[in-house]
């Protein structure tokens, strides 16, 4: 599980290692371009009801820490796809239908099934 401390927040969001590997990675491109952009998510079950949206802007603190000492394999396809979404008006929302578990260069046709988590404490 890894997890963003977003400002000045004393408050973590957490999110799965894989999945913030690649949300880090659109992050990083749009604030290197000094685009602002939001990301939404559902609170997950063992939390009050609700969603969260942070809006990410260059002047904002952002940290990420990842569980996993390892990098995560990439899937271009999914940092296209979440890349699309962040210059929408929507801005990004996790959401289960963007987690795609396989990284591009696997050519392994095995459906997978992957949890999504999303935590902000």
């Amino acid at each position: 599980m890894g997890t963003i401390y977003y400002g000045g927040s004393a408050t973590p969001i957490h999110i799965e290692d894989r999945a913030l590997a690649h949300l880090k990675v659109v992050i990083a491109t749009k604030l290197r371009r000094a685009e602002s952009f939001t990301v939404s998510w559902v609170h997950p079950d063992d939390q009050p009801r609700g969603r969260s949206t942070i809006w990410l802007h260059p002047s904002i603190p952002l940290r990420f820490v990842f569980d996993d000492p390892e990098p995560t394999p990439l899937s271009r396809e999914w940092i296209e796809e979440l890349a699309n979404t962040a210059s929408s008006t929507g801005g990004i929302t996790l959401v289960a239908e963007h987690f795609d578990t396989k990284p591009a260069s696997v050519a392994d046709d095995a459906p997978q099934v992957v949890e999504v988590v999303v935590e902000e404490k």
